[in-house]
């Protein structure tokens, strides 16, 4: 059985915030830099989800608002493909839409 391995590498402040992001995966092996990172992780025995949300000072506010929009387009896609509920998919972009307009990404149509 094949396996992969993702690392992220944070480097903190004195006040340990985050000031530099870096992240690999044994399959490609370079590293990359990011401003921001959320992972979400499915805890099997607690039937709950635990997260981690870094963000650099970096990351400008602009950035941050895109980052959370294609978040959502990107949960709604990967939740019809893992359970085929297409409406509720539909209805979590249609949310997508509107918090994007609400954050003025996108004209309102």
């Amino acid at each position: 059985m094949k396996q992969s391995e993702i690392k992220f590498t944070v480097t903190l402040d004195e006040k340990n915030n985050p000031v530099k992001i870096d992240w690999s995966a044994s399959d490609n092996g370079k590293v990359s830099a990011s401003k921001a990172v959320m992972i979400s992780l499915w805890d099997e025995q607690e039937k709950n989800t635990l997260r981690i949300d870094l963000w650099t000072k970096e990351m400008m506010v602009d950035e941050m608002k895109r980052f959370y929009h294609q978040s959502l387009i990107s949960m709604a896609e990967t939740l019809e493909r893992a359970t085929g509920e297409k409406e509720a998919a539909k209805s979590l972009k249609s949310f997508a839409g509107k918090f994007a307009e609400q954050l003025k990404l996108i004209n309102k149509k």
